[in-house]
């Protein structure tokens, strides 16, 4: 008698058992990513119960993995500066918020915010006019190899400082050019005089610029990732190049171009759902103040 209601115990647990593992089963990946949303952000934003099923849990995850994960090859700062140079120059209203806001809830200072966006317009002034003129790209990269070496020689063998050139003109502007990369490659040489100075003084006082409020490496990743999704395969070698002569990593390039990519997905959703804008904004700011409150109550916790 004892026997058999062990045995009988034994198979109502074993149901049991098989009951709970069904029931798993049975939640949807979606079901299950919102679960995840909800634990991680305190509430489901809106814009996340527009994605299918079968998209959302993906989305999610890559977006944890890369954007949110404070453990990853870039600073989040910085991750945040790469989404809303890209934003900025789609141009998505929704994105640059959301980015702007981030960006700012890791410390970026307006200064900063601005430097991205200019880089970002830099980029795109620069991808338009090599484009345009249907640049040959053996002759381009051999250009920037050329740049890349005399920069590295010139650092490696210090000596005096050459009399600084006034850019006043076309002409001024080529030969502070040639002082300062020992080479002035065919797109400026080409670019319509009467405006190269302009042109080039932008490149000057912010992409080459060292003592901006972004490091070279920083300005470097963001063009990188506004010339990934553009695409401009010009720009993208220039700026890969330049990412590294400023130190960048292999892991730091890919994950830039990565943001870039994950920036440009979420941005054709939320602009081809028509997202509810205003929604989006009060979501985003709830974000932003659970964040900081979690940062008060754990600073560890708190990106950079």
């Amino acid at each position: 008698m004892k026997t058999i209601k062990m045995t009988k115990a034994l198979v109502m647990a074993v149901a049991m058992l098989a009951l709970g593992q069904t029931a798993r089963a049975t939640e949807s990946p979606a079901a299950a990513a919102k679960a995840d949303i909800q634990k991680t952000l305190g509430f489901v934003p809106q814009f996340f119960l527009k994605f299918p099923d079968g998209m959302l849990a993906g989305a999610w995850e890559e977006m944890k993995t890369l954007q949110l994960n404070p453990h990853t090859a870039l600073a989040g700062r910085t991750k945040e500066l790469i989404g809303l140079g890209v934003a900025a120059q789609i141009p998505c209203h929704y994105c640059i918020y959301a980015h702007t806001s981030f960006a700012r809830l890791n410390g970026a200072s307006d200064s900063e915010i601005g430097e991205a966006v200019a880089m970002a317009a830099i980029t795109r002034h620069w991808s338009t006019y090599l484009n345009g003129i249907q640049t040959d790209e053996a002759k381009f990269r051999g250009e920037i190899a050329k740049i890349v070496d005399n920069v590295k020689h010139a650092s490696a063998n210090k000596t005096a400082a050459p009399a600084p050139v006034t850019v006043v003109d076309g002409a001024s502007a080529l030969k502070e050019v040639t002082q300062m990369l020992g080479y002035a490659p065919d797109f400026l040489r080409t670019f319509p005089e009467e405006a190269r100075a302009g042109a080039w003084k932008q490149m000057r006082d912010v992409q080459l610029n060292p003592g901006t409020a972004l490091a070279g490496k920083n300005k470097e990743l963001v063009g990188l990732a506004v010339a990934s999704q553009i695409p401009c395969k010009f720009c993208i070698i220039a700026h890969t190049e330049f990412a590294k002569l400023n130190g960048a990593t292999d892991a730091e390039i890919h994950e830039a171009i990565a943001m870039a990519s994950l920036t440009r997905e979420l941005s054709t959703y939320l602009n081809g759902q028509q997202a509810d804008e205003a929604q989006f904004r009060k979501d985003v700011d709830k974000l932003v103040k659970g964040a900081k409150a979690a940062a008060k109550k754990n600073p560890a916790t708190a990106q950079r």
